[in-house]
């Protein structure tokens, strides 16, 4: 059996909750601190946004300086989001260790069993999914990455206790108000948390409790409870912390984003706009599984007659697939059977809109 040190960080400033675990890796390379498992729960709330992302064109700038969100830029990839104390954070690094397996979807199997396991302990039927998500009845329940620092692997993820969809929504920059509205309904229907599934969420104290002992006992590692060291305080002060402060890191250049906007909501699940110009223009905003289409708005500058019929093929292009072939059967198969008017729109101009969707999946 592995001994590891345990680091419950309790309330910590976003910063820290975010970050620290940064430190942690770059001390357990240099071999200055062992194995660690971190446990900590922001004490205040923040918008926080993947490394590869853009800072502008995933943050609503304004209206985080207006409420006074700070804004973290993570050290691994994953989409923008909103955080606060309605999380419980573990962080997992470690070196050497013949406990995790090197292949990453092995990885997230083993670590994550620990946290499907303790959600059951703590009243919900979660389960694990493929790559790196934990559900139940296809709700996310806890959102998890992993990276490599040196030599140095790194697991992340969190237990969801309540969840603010509207602020999680609010944060986000979006095209119009009303793709924010159905990113936010999207949220609720496809994110959930302790609170949601059980009508109150357990204390963070018993997340963490349920979750040391789970971890002991599935991966044979014994826990031995501990503080930061002078090297991982002084490695966060003088370098973690500055390049997390500084201007270049949070407005760091990102690769060129495709036209459009998307927004992952849970595993498979997103909400996808995208403009597409034949005689008129065409704007799909779409909520979108796998590559089937769960909900669709078609919306322009062009006119239809009668005008019903944009709702009528709205709903019938509900469940196809994201093909051409699947699209084209149910577009042109409307416009034969109902001969509706649509002026500089085309059945096959409908459809390629559509399938612009897939530069986003």
């Amino acid at each position: 059996m592995e001994t590891w040190r345990l680091l419950d960080l309790g309330r910590a400033e976003p910063l820290v909750a975010q970050a620290f675990y940064e430190a942690v890796a770059e001390a357990v390379h240099r071999g200055v601190s062992p194995n660690t498992l971190i446990l900590v729960q922001p004490d205040s709330p923040y918008a926080c946004i993947g490394y590869h992302q853009n800072l502008e064109k995933e943050i609503d700038i304004e209206y985080i300086e207006e409420a006074g969100l700070p804004v973290i830029r993570r050290s691994q990839g994953g989409g923008a989001t909103y955080l606060d104390s309605g999380q419980v954070f573990y962080q997992i690094i470690a070196k050497g260790s013949h406990a995790l397996p090197r292949n990453v979807d092995k990885l997230f199997e083993k670590l994550l069993a620990v946290t499907v396991e303790s959600y059951r302990m703590l009243g919900v039927e979660a389960s694990f999914k493929p790559l790196n998500d934990v559900v139940v009845e296809g709700r996310k329940l806890s959102g998890n990455g992993a990276g490599v620092h040196e030599d140095v692997t790194i697991l992340v993820g969190n237990f969801i206790m309540e969840m603010n969809y509207i602020l999680m929504a609010r944060v986000l920059k979006v095209p119009d108000e009303k793709f924010r509205d159905k990113m936010a309904k999207s949220m609720e229907q496809w994110v959930s948390s302790f609170k949601k599934e059980l009508g109150e969420s357990p204390s963070p104290t018993s997340i963490k409790e349920v979750y040391v002992e789970v971890f002991q006992r599935l991966m044979d590692i014994k826990l031995e409870p501990s503080k930061p060291n002078e090297a991982e305080n002084k490695i966060f002060a003088e370098e973690t912390k500055p390049r997390h402060v500084s201007r270049e890191w949070l407005y760091m250049e990102s690769p060129k984003q495709k036209p459009g906007r998307a927004v992952k909501i849970a595993h498979e699940v997103k909400v996808i706009e995208s403009d597409h110009k034949a005689g008129k223009l065409i704007r799909i905003r779409a909520e979108v599984k796998g590559t089937s289409i769960i909900d669709a708005q078609i919306t322009g500058d062009f006119f239809v007659i009668p005008k019903e019929a944009i709702n009528e093929l709205e709903t019938q292009l509900n469940g196809v697939e994201l093909t051409e072939e699947a699209l084209l059967d149910v577009v042109q198969g409307y416009y034969d059977e109902h001969n509706p008017e649509s002026p500089g729109v085309t059945p096959r101009d409908i459809v390629d809109a559509f399938l612009k969707l897939k530069a986003h999946l």
